[in-house]
C-alpha cells in the first residue's frame, strides 16, 4: 500500500530565502542611501512596473520548477499574445474582446507544451526550446515588423499608472492577489505538496497515488495562461505591441526563480524566496541603469547571478550536511 505524502522539508530552502531576503534589504538600504534618484517615487514605480512581468511569470514557473520541469517558451508566448493583441486591435476588435482571445491563446500554447511532455514523454527543456522558436515565429507572421501603439488610454493608464500619490503601480494590487493564491496553492494544499513530491521523486510520487501527468499538464497550461497575461500587460505597460515583445524574459525569470532558492532538480524551494529573487534581480538592474551600466553588462550580471543561484543552494546544503555529519561524529561515544 502506498505511503501517504508528507509535507516536504524546506529548512535548507528557508535558510537560503533568508540569505536572499537579507541581500535584498541590504541592496535597498544601500541604494536609498548612496544611489541618486533611487528613492524617487517615479523611479520606484518604474522599478516595480518593470519587474512585474518577471514576477507574473515567476509564479507558475516556480511551481513548474518545483515539480522538476521548466518552460523556456514563456517569453515567446508573451510576445505572441502581444502580437495577436495588436493585430486584432488593427482589425477593429475591442480590447474587452481581445483580452479573452489572447488568454485562450496562452492556454493553447501551454497545453501544447504540456501534451508534448506528458503524453509523448519528451523532455520539457527540449520541447520548450522548440516552441520558443515556433511561437516567436508565429508572432512575426501575425504582426510582421509593425508596432501597434494606439491602445485605449484607460488601459494604458492602468498598466503604467500609479495608485494615487504613491509609488505603487496600479497593476501591483492584482499581482498581490495572484501571489497570495499561488502561495496557498503551493504551500497549503495537497496539490502543492504533490508538486514537491513529484520533484523529489516522480516514480515514488506516482506510486503514492499522485496523478503526475495530470498535475504537470495543469502546470504547463497555467504557465501558458500567465505568460499570455504578461504579454497583454507588457504591450499596455510599454504602449507597444510588437512580435519581439518580452524577448529574453525567460532568462530573467529562470535566473530570479533559481536565485530565490528553487532547486533546478525540483522538490525544494518556496514561492516567497522566488519572488524575493525576482525583486532582488529587478532592484539590481534598476541600480545599474541609474549608474549608466550598459545593457550588455546587465545581461552579463544576470548570467552570473543565474550561475550563483544554481551553485549557492547546493553549496549551502553541502555545508549543512557536512556540519551535521561532524556533530553526529562528535556526539558518538568512542570506545
Amino acid at each position: 500500500m502506498p505511503e501517504p505524502l508528507t509535507r516536504p522539508s524546506r529548512w535548507s530552502a528557508l535558510r537560503w530565502d533568508g540569505v536572499v531576503g537579507a541581500v535584498l534589504i541590504v541592496l535597498l538600504l544601500f541604494s536609498f542611501t548612496f544611489v541618486d534618484g533611487f528613492g524617487n517615487a517615479l523611479n520606484l514605480s518604474f522599478l516595480i512596473g518593470n519587474t512585474l512581468p518577471i514576477a507574473l511569470v515567476a509564479l507558475p514557473m516556480t511551481l513548474l520548477v518545483v515539480s522538476g520541469e521548466i518552460d523556456l517558451s514563456v517569453a515567446s508566448t508573451a510576445g505572441l499574445s502581444g502580437a495577436v493583441m495588436g493585430a486584432l486591435w488593427n482589425q477593429g476588435m475591442t480590447i474587452e474582446a481581445i483580452i479573452p482571445v489572447c488568454l485562450l491563446l496562452g492556454v493553447v500554447c501551454g497545453l501544447v507544451n504540456g501534451l508534448l511532455v506528458t503524453r509523448l514523454g519528451l523532455p520539457s527543456l527540449a520541447v520548450t526550446i522548440g516552441t520558443l522558436a515556433a511561437y516567436r515565429g508565429i508572432a512575426q507572421i501575425v504582426l510582421g515588423s509593425d508596432a501597434v501603439t494606439d491602445f485605449p488610454a484607460q488601459y494604458l493608464d492602468f498598466a503604467a499608472g500609479r495608485l494615487g500619490d504613491t509609488f505603487l503601480p496600479q497593476a501591483f494590487l492584482p499581482f498581490v492577489v495572484l501571489f497570495a493564491i499561488a502561495v496557498v496553492v503551493l504551500h497549503a494544499t495537497p496539490f502543492g505538496r504533490s508538486l514537491f513530491a513529484i520533484g523529489a521523486g516522480e516514480e515514488a510520487a506516482r506510486f503514492a497515488g499522485v496523478r503526475v501527468k495530470r498535475h504537470k499538464l495543469i502546470l504547463f497550461t497555467v504557465t501558458g495562461l500567465m505568460a499570455s497575461l504578461t504579454g497583454i500587460f507588457w504591450a499596455l505597460h510599454y504602449a507597444s505591441a510588437r512580435y519581439d515583445n518580452a524577448t529574453g524574459l525567460e532568462l530573467s525569470v529562470i535566473a530570479a526563480v533559481l536565485l530565490g532558492g528553487i532547486d533546478f532538480d525540483g522538490g525544494k524551494g518556496t514561492l516567497g524566496g522566488a519572488i524575493a529573487g525576482v525583486f532582488l534581480l529587478g532592484a539590481a538592474q534598476n541600480v545599474m541603469s541609474l549608474q549608466d551600466v550598459s545593457a550588455q553588462s546587465q545581461i552579463v550580471v544576470t548570467g552570473v547571478l543565474l550561475v550563483v543561484s544554481v551553485l549557492g543552494p547546493r553549496v549551502a546544503r553541502q555545508i549543512s550536511v557536512a556540519r551535521a555529519g561532524r556533530r553526529a561524529a562528535a556526539s558518538t561515544p568512542t570506545s
